[in-house]
């Protein structure tokens, strides 16, 4: 891995996606703009004052190298965005190719083993639903999670109800791992399933011992002969510490049948389903509230983290605002990495740390984009299949040349996290690699369609 824990990226994190060696990341939890057309700013006095973003978006904002990048490589993605435009409009086109381009990168970088979370809400979950599965497969979705978004009633009119939830889109690499959470017995579930209680007033439950049909283990117990689902041995050690009780069958009957004494108080809870209302979203008077917009709470990345990822396994979060992804994984034994465009961010995680989890120092700052470890050979060894690739033809004005007329291109500038692999190069010839000098390929096109050579 060619990054260092504890590391927080003040950059874009495109370029430093780019530049994160492949299959070296456990878990991705990414809780990016939503495409809400708001605007976002913390209040002054608060942890993360000075931390602001921008949740509109126009084609005018992205760039189109990365349009046509994937229409060039991946066409089912495309199509899928341009669906979006067509039933959404441009703004909409102009986000999910924002979010196609790191999604992309983001599978990459995951290990075999990896899993990814995307959070978003009900305005683009839907189409990001596409995107992730031409992106990760629409084999490897794992389940849509509900969560409880709502501090109090959100949106209310008269002609809709309130909007209370956000949706995290869960998906698993061909091998990913997971570990069953389970959430705490309600009250009212430990009323329903736990109904009696001992002499020290612990709540149980009289679970049958009949083995099903004609299996088990046949013998006489308590002066009942049945096919019984444990050894005789088991049963009376199990009567020795008193986890039998004798109980009649039904209210009143003389006939009693021995059960299995199961205690309230060591279950593990209830598996945990994919609405999690128990998780409360944070207000502005909790405890580890920054005053950062769209923070969420540690119980939820706990909950991710601990689902999708065992101790020292690697969790990035390339939308790492105040760092909580960061925070719950230190507290869960985590290596981490966080990116956010907004240098505020290294800050808050700094603080966050030493208030809570009492880590002081340690955090990694880094603002330049890092340099993947996979050894290859010199890049211009690629000449001769890339000219066959391109049949001759220069990858910008699409004139046939002679193969001493090319030259081979970085499509993403290394200056931008281009590496050195052969999808990210192309033969120009002299003329349009100079036109293109260290700009991106769409800047090479749109200057090509001004003087005319392409139409």
């Amino acid at each position: 891995m060619n990054v260092q824990n504890r590391t927080i990226f003040s950059h874009d994190n495109l370029p430093v996606l780019r530049g994160i060696d492949s299959e070296s990341i456990d878990l991705i939890y990414l809780d990016p703009p939503f495409n809400s057309n708001r605007n976002y700013a913390a209040p002054i006095g608060s942890d993360a004052a000075g931390a602001a973003f921008k949740d509109t978006w126009t084609l005018s904002d992205v760039d189109n190298a990365w349009h046509g990048e994937i229409a060039d490589r991946e066409p089912a993605l495309y199509q899928a965005i341009h669906a979006a435009e067509l039933t959404h409009g441009k703004g909409m086109k102009s986000y999910l190719i924002m979010m196609a381009v790191r999604l992309l990168e983001m599978k990459r970088v995951l290990k075999k083993t990896g899993s990814i979370y995307l959070h978003c809400d009900p305005t683009a979950s839907h189409y990001l639903k596409m995107l992730m599965d031409t992106v990760f497969g629409k084999n490897n979705f794992k389940n849509e999670v509900v969560w409880n978004s709502a501090t109090g009633v959100k949106n209310n009119t008269k002609s809709r109800f309130g909007r209370g939830h956000d949706i995290i889109l869960f998906y698993g690499m061909s091998a990913s791992k997971f570990n069953v959470q389970y959430e705490p017995l309600s009250e009212e579930y430990l009323k329903s399933h736990y109904t009696y209680k001992d002499e020290h007033g612990r709540r149980f439950s009289a679970d049958n011992l009949n083995a099903p049909g004609a299996g088990g283990h046949r013998y006489e117990f308590l002066g009942v002969a049945k096919n019984w689902r444990m050894t005789e041995e088991q049963a009376h050690k199990w009567l020795a510490e008193g986890r039998i009780v004798h109980q009649s069958i039904t209210p009143g009957s003389r006939v009693k049948i021995p059960r299995y004494k199961r205690y309230a108080d060591e279950s593990l809870g209830r598996p945990a389903l994919d609405n999690w209302i128990e998780i409360g979203a944070l207000n502005s008077q909790a405890k580890e509230s920054t005053g950062y917009p769209t923070q969420k709470p540690v119980a939820l990345l706990e909950r991710i983290i601990k689902a999708s990822s065992n101790k020292d396994d690697i969790v990035l979060d390339p939308f790492c605002g105040c760092a909580t992804t960061c925070v719950a994984a230190e507290r869960l034994q985590r290596h981490w990495i966080g990116i956010d465009i907004s240098p505020k961010a290294v800050d808050l995680v700094r603080v966050r740390l030493e208030n809570e989890v009492g880590m002081f120092g340690d955090v990694i700052h880094r603002t330049d984009i890092p340099k993947r470890s996979e050894k290859l050979p010199n890049y211009r060894t690629h000449k001769h299949t890339l000219f066959g690739k391109q049949e001759g033809l220069c990858n910008g004005c699409r004139t046939q040349f002679p193969f001493r007329n090319m030259t081979i291109d970085h499509i993403v500038p290394q200056s931008q996290g281009g590496t050195d692999h052969e999808d990210n190069l192309q033969l120009l010839c002299g003329a349009c690699n100079s036109t293109k000098g260290s700009g991106t390929q769409a800047q090479l096109i749109a200057r090509l369609k001004e003087q005319g050579v392409l139409q």
